[in-house]
């Protein structure tokens, strides 16, 4: 198990859901210039952060055309140039932002018909996004703006962290999970994340656990990038879904991201630390953290060097195991009390030790497991809550301009199936 953690490491809606601001006038209402300069203007480009510097790749523009969301791209523009005062762009992001969501959990769950790619299909959605957040880039109003404000709430509202409440009746359980956008991109930037996939699948599905009771799903898809997690991201998704009594508050939690090949695994432990440099997030930027040198993120309340699980492990490990297995994994790497450098450990942590690696390495997989079960202890201690890899989502075609394939579209659905069976599992009432 070590070494599968130590090779993970370095491993359109229809119009009735559209927003009303879409017209593209020459100025803005108030008379005021506004203008998105084209994208292959170097102006332009220089806004442009690594992450949406890879729009470059026309294969990018493809995966949004073939699921549907073109659409989005193309309007946006005009859409932001409608808007006439601050105030209102905000309203506008958030609108925008929200029903990008809803139209993307809409063809993963095949109720919306666009494009040709599979309706689980994560890429989309991350593209799409990337795309409306460069129009936001290199958008020119005719008044002052905080971009970054904006570009927040746009990205919290396209990814599922508002207008996303449990709407079923008491006495139906409620689980909340997150995905995670694709990743490794400079590598192969045609890879599609399967956490992200089934977190579209089953977000405000109703489903039937393992003793016959019914739950319902509410889920996001959280970025690879630092930076958000240093800004509160993780924080934001799940506050409202561990404080008690609150209309959105969750029975259990579990985060989910892509990590070893041809298993899955509920990590144990997750650990406080950061540790994956060099391997960087998709701006390219790293956490400054590595196994000799670990880093806490900043801004992250206090709590212990490690926390367990308290996902009840057992019902899944015995009884979902197709078509991949499911194992439980206790690996970490800490450096011991009294020590300075890492140790590898199979059963856990030991008393006093410095956190280097949780179960899900030391890189983002790992912080979203400590992030929301740190706020879990601290808001809901009695809820369950833990961390759960998929294995890696394999099958590309070999010719690169090829975007899908038969075995990368039956290798997604069936994570994202038994992801389903895992929680089905998880959440029975204890």
């Amino acid at each position: 198990m070590m070494l599968l953690r130590r090779a993970a490491t370095a491993a359109v809606l229809l119009a009735t859901f559209l927003p009303t601001a879409i017209a593209a006038p020459a100025q803005a209402a108030d008379g005021s210039s506004c203008s998105t300069p084209a994208p292959t203007s170097a102006a332009t480009a220089a806004a442009l952060d690594p992450e949406q510097a890879r729009l470059a790749d026309p294969r990018t523009s493809a995966l949004v055309e073939r699921g549907g969301l073109a659409s989005f791209v193309q309007r946006f523009p005009a859409a932001l140039c409608s808007a006439r005062r601050p105030a209102e762009a905000a309203r506008l992001l958030d609108g925008w932002g929200e029903a990008l969501w809803q139209a993307s959990v809409r063809r993963a769950q095949g109720l919306r018909p666009g494009g040709d790619l599979a309706s689980g299909d994560d890429r989309p959605l991350y593209w799409a996004r990337l795309a409306m957040t460069a129009a936001l880039a290199r958008w020119e109003p005719g008044f002052a703006v905080d971009r970054p404000t904006l570009r927040a709430r746009f990205e919290d509202a396209s990814r599922g962290l508002t207008d996303n409440a449990f709407t079923s009746p008491p006495g139906v359980r409620r689980v909340f999970i997150s995905g995670f956008d694709p990743f490794g991109l400079d590598t192969e930037i045609r890879r599609g994340n399967p956490s992200g996939s089934a977190a579209l699948r089953l977000n405000g599905r109703r489903v039937t656990l393992a003793d016959g009771s019914a739950a319902e799903i509410r889920a996001v898809v959280l970025p690879v990038r630092y930076a958000d997690f240093d800004a509160g991201i993780v924080e934001r998704a799940f506050t409202p879904r561990l404080t008690a009594g609150a209309p959105g508050s969750a029975d259990l939690i579990t985060t989910v991201s892509q990590g070893y090949p041809g298993i899955f695994t509920l990590e144990a432990w997750a650990g406080r630390s950061r540790s994956a440099d060099p391997y960087p997030d998709n701006t390219g930027a790293l956490s400054g953290g590595t196994r000799t040198h670990p880093v806490t993120a900043p801004g992250l309340g206090a709590g212990p060097e490690f926390i367990r699980t308290t996902l009840p492990t057992d019902a899944v490990t015995d009884a979902v195991r197709t078509p991949y297995p499911v194992l439980l994994n206790t690996a970490v790497t800490e450096i011991p009390a009294g020590g300075t450098e890492p140790v590898d450990r199979e059963d856990g942590p030991t008393p006093g030790s410095r956190a280097v690696e949780g179960g899900g390495g030391g890189y983002l997989s790992n912080e979203v497991a400590y992030r929301s079960n740190r706020l879990r202890g601290e808001l809901a201690p009695r809820l369950s809550g833990g961390h759960l890899h998929t294995p890696v989502l394999t099958g590309l075609p070999t010719d690169p301009q090829l975007l899908t394939g038969p075995e990368f579209e039956r290798n997604e659905s069936a994570i994202a199936a038994e992801v389903r069976a895992v929680l089905e599992r998880v959440a029975v009432r204890p």
